[in-house]
């Protein structure tokens, strides 16, 4: 959901696009998002339907730019998997000082509320860049 948020949100502001992706610590490496997540986007317009999970790796750290996490204990993994990593990795939260829980295999009132801190995570951070 974050990504789908994130990439809409930069280019509305930005007009262009930018190449914004995900990867998860223990991805389940190239299943689709949750029903529940497909709806709730689709419901604000966003197609996240041909999004497939991947694993976070080096490389990728190594060459992203930017990692924005959803928790604190995520930023500290990947600087530890790779020390180089430090100095770009964020909370998506980081502006508001929260966390946002994965709702994972949870009720779709998670799924909603975890949306909205990721609008507001999204929000901010657009702001900022």
């Amino acid at each position: 959901m974050a990504e789908g948020v994130f990439r809409q949100a930069f280019v509305e502001v930005n007009n262009f696009e930018s190449r914004i992706r995900s990867a998860g610590l223990g991805a389940l490496v190239g299943h689709p998002p949750d029903p529940k997540a497909i709806q709730l986007m689709m419901e604000k317009g966003i197609d996240i339907s041909d999004h497939r999970a991947r694993q976070l790796n080096q490389e990728i750290i190594r060459k992203s730019d930017l990692i924005l996490v959803m928790e604190l204990d995520q930023k500290n993994t990947i600087e530890e998997i790779e020390p180089t990593a430090r100095g770009k990795v964020f909370r998506l939260g980081e502006w508001g000082g929260f966390d946002i829980p994965d709702p994972y295999q949870k009720e779709i009132h998670v799924f909603e509320e975890t949306l909205i801190l990721i609008e507001q995570g999204v929000s901010q951070w657009i702001k900022k860049l």
